[in-house]
């Protein structure tokens, strides 16, 4: 077993997770999306997007091109929701709450597609 692209698939698999988790709930309501819950989706993805770094072939350039899709929603998403608790005067509103998880969903999809490009490629490792 190669503790590499296990350590990969980890990540890869645990960055969906984290976003499908802060993801999930009434998308207007903010009791239903854990600030906390989407730092470690952020820190998650920075990280497979790190690990997808060293890999030459079009399906890692793919990878990596998702995954700094999703590290971009992510980040906007954060920038959104801290902006609202600390700039704006009404604070955290239902639309804004749903701009931060519209954001999240562009990049839950993201995230899909990298699983499903990792399912692929091993499928077609061929021993």
């Amino acid at each position: 077993m190669n503790r590499e692209k296990v350590i990969f698939a980890f990540f890869i698999v645990l960055a969906l997770t984290l976003n499908f988790g802060f993801f999930v709930g009434d998308t207007g309501n903010p009791d239903h999306h854990n600030v906390y819950e989407l730092y470690a989706a952020i820190v998650v993805s920075l990280i497979a997007t790190v690990l997808k770094f060293g890999d030459r072939t079009h399906i890692g350039a793919v990878l990596l091109a998702t995954s700094l899709v999703a590290d971009l929603q992510l980040v906007a998403a954060a920038i959104v929701w801290g902006a609202a608790e600390h700039i704006m005067v009404n604070g955290m509103t239902e639309s804004v709450m749903a701009s931060v998880v519209s954001l999240s969903a562009g990049a839950l999809l993201a995230n899909i597609t990298s699983v499903i490009l990792l399912m692929v490629e091993t499928i077609m490792i061929r021993r």
